[in-house]
Order: structure tokens, then sequence, then C-alpha cells
């Protein structure tokens, strides 16, 4: 079972993600140097933390997560990092190492346990359509509010297998770090897909209720 040096964040990341990262503490200054050289490539586990912060150790973390690759670095001075990084696929932790000096933990990759065998091709695109939907309702509230409108995303874009898709449809919908933790924890893509969908109405209820 593979060793892999650990970043706990404050925000849960799904699959697929751009992931930028400032790098500061001594700890995961450290972690950086180590992923750099490493012969198999930059790569490290993200999770969330469920108590504490990120700074300081003594955190609390969940144990399902996404591999990140660190895709450019920029060294800016005093050991500090710039670090653009790119998640990939998702992780369930065994075991946690002592942090020596930074946190270590056994990994495994958690592939979907379905593919959506049992998902209508009906529902999916009913998704796409109150997602479009959503994007109207961001848009809307943009313009009375004077802010930035958001990108419609290209939905009509996405490729691959549904649990792939659905995702990168989470990726595009307002929500919590909960709500993000349970996306990634569906054990497949016909468990994600309720997941999702109701992120979508809750988010969808929540800005038709500040347009009220």
């Amino acid at each position: 079972m593979p060793l892999l040096p650990m970043f706990p964040l404050g925000s849960a990341m799904l699959p697929g993600q751009q992931l930028p990262l400032h790098v500061f503490e001594p700890r995961y200054r450290e972690l950086v140097r180590d992923c750099l050289d490493a012969p198999g490539g930059p790569l490290f586990g993200v999770v969330l933390i469920s108590r504490g912060t990120e700074v300081g150790g003594g955190d609390a973390r969940h144990d399902i997560g996404t591999m990140a690759r660190i895709e450019s670095h920029v060294a800016i001075g005093d050991g500090r990092y710039e670090l653009f990084c790119r998640t990939q696929e998702r992780i369930k932790v065994s075991r946690w190492l002592p942090d020596n000096p930074y946190p270590i933990a056994e990994v495994v990759p958690w592939p979907d346990e379905n593919t959506g065998t049992q998902t209508a091709d009906y529902e999916f695109s009913s998704l796409i359509e109150r997602l479009e939907f959503l994007y109207g309702l961001l848009r809307r509230f943009a313009a009375e509010t004077g802010n930035v409108s958001p990108d419609v995303p290209a939905i009509r874009g996405f490729r691959g297998s549904l649990g792939t898709r659905l995702y990168e449809i989470a990726t595009y919908i307002p929500m919590g770090d909960a709500d993000r933790l349970r996306v990634l924890a569906a054990a497949g893509a016909d468990e994600r897909l309720p997941e999702v969908s109701e992120a979508i109405e809750n988010a969808i209820e929540m800005v038709q209720f500040r347009l009220m």
C-alpha cells in the first residue's frame, strides 16, 4: 500500500479541479521539495480538514480525498512556493502515519464502484437543464447587483464516464464543503447523481430567495 505525502486543506476538492497553493509553512515547504524530487512524479494527496486549521498541525482529517499533481511551481523566496496543481483520481486513506514533519498516509485508489448502469439518459439530460437554469439565475443576480456575470460552463461538451461528468458538473455548482464532500464520497455514479442534483436544487433555491 503506497505511502503518500498529504496536504490537508480547509476546502473539499473533487477530481479534475485546479488547485493553486501558496506554501509558506516549513513542514509543507519540505513536502513540496520532496514531491519535486520524487521519482514517481510530484504527487501528493489532499483531504478536507474536519476540525482544526491548515497551519500548525493538530488538525483532524477526513479519510477520503484526491490525488494532486504539481503542474508548475515558482520559488518566491524564504523557501516559499507558489504552486499550480490539479487534482486527479479519488483516494481513500487506509492509515495515517505520524507527521514527520508533514502528514503522510497509506492510501489506495478509490475508483467508482459502478458506472451508472442504473441511470437513465433522461436523468442526466434533466440535470444539465437544471444547471443551465441555475446559471441563468446567477447571471440575472449578477446583473441586478452590479457584479461580474459568471461564465456559463460548456456543459454540452462534457466527456468521459458518467461519474467523471458528474464530478465536472459539481465543480460549477455553488455549494459548501460538506456538500462537496458528499459528492466525493458517493460510491459511484448512481449514488453521485442524486447528490449533484440536490446540490443544484439547493443552489437554485438560494439564488431565487436572493432575487425576491
